[in-house]
């Protein structure tokens, strides 16, 4: 890590446009640092250009302070952003928006997922944070933090931990979450709405996938997959799908979970989750995804038994392995 605040990297007279994205399909830790990222500099750099690039953000999110702002189209007027600032990915899962990184004068990369090396001039990495929004909250003024910021900080770090209870929640976690509900924004209210709470149509979704999920290995995998014909019969979009694998997650004696949803012909996303007897992160890895040991994704060809089977060959290497 070769700065330790973002300020280290602003040079006022120099950084006047900064553009900031992060990955294709964005989560609430992705959404809360882009976000929390462009509310900081705004406040703290007067007369700066902020833009941020992201896809379209689940309606479950719009009240977070900048999300109306959010460029998901891609376009812009400027062809070299003096900084861009790439969160909670590498710069290869940001879409349309890597060009425009490619082409900054000065590229900062900032990510707590362990596959990522660094792809900017400057990387902030940090494979044992809980979140990338844990990440923000270290880079930036702490005297600078207002209730609107804390409340989007907070929003990721509780999405990426499963509010506090994921391994990855360290008692550095738990001290920046008493830190900020010390803003005085309704906490209660913010998990209920962002973590808990569910639609009709996601809980019919649940349902399904529990209902239809199958067990293999003696147990200790389950596999859940959804069809892009599923989601055409709910009326559902893929931000209606989460949740689903730390649900399958939770099913007793099981080790490591896979869900797979169709985002096209033979393609799928998969979302692996285990409970650290698998390191999830490798297999992922494997198929050109990545992410943490116990949760990670990529992108696989084929059909829904194929990416299963593909899956359950490096699954059952790593569990014989412990056996």
């Amino acid at each position: 890590m070769a700065f330790t605040k973002i300020d280290d990297l602003i040079d006022p007279k120099k950084i006047k446009t900064v553009g900031v994205a992060g990955h294709i399909r964005p989560d609430a830790d992705c959404i809360g640092a882009v976000l929390a990222l462009k509310q900081y500099l705004l406040a703290r750099y007067k007369g700066m250009r902020v833009d941020v690039f992201l896809e379209e953000i689940p309606q479950i999110y719009s009240f977070i302070k900048g999300s109306d702002t959010v460029r998901t189209d891609f376009q812009t007027d400027i062809e070299q952003y003096d900084m861009f600032i790439v969160c909670d990915t590498d710069k290869s899962r940001t879409g349309p928006a890597e060009k425009l990184f490619d082409a900054a004068k000065l590229r900062v990369n900032i990510d707590h997922h362990v596959s990522n090396h660094g792809t900017g001039d400057e990387n902030y990495m940090d494979g044992d944070a809980s979140s990338c929004c844990e990440l923000i909250y270290d880079l930036l003024d702490h005297d600078a933090i207002d209730k609107d910021l804390a409340q989007t900080i907070y929003c990721g770090i509780i999405a990426d931990t499963g509010v506090f209870k994921y391994s990855a929640t360290s008692p550095k976690t738990m001290r920046i979450g008493a830190d900020l509900i010390s803003y005085g924004f309704d906490f209660n209210d913010l998990i209920d709405r962002t973590f808990y709470r569910k639609t009709y149509v996601q809980n019919q979704l649940l349902g399904r996938v529990l209902m239809e999920s199958t067990l293999f290995m003696g147990g200790r995998c389950i596999v859940g997959i959804v069809t892009r014909k599923t989601l055409e019969f709910y009326k559902a979009t893929t931000s209606d799908l989460e949740g689903i694998v730390s649900q399958l997650m939770l099913t007793s004696g099981v080790a490591c979970a896979i869900f797979l949803h169709e985002t096209g012909s033979l393609e799928f996303k998969a979302s692996l989750r285990s409970n650290g007897m698998v390191d999830v992160s490798r297999i992922a890895e494997i198929f050109g995804g990545g992410g943490h040991v116990r949760a990670a994704g990529c992108t696989m060809n084929g059909t829904s038994h194929d990416c299963v089977n593909n899956l359950a060959k490096y699954i059952a290497e790593q569990l014989r392995g412990v056996d």
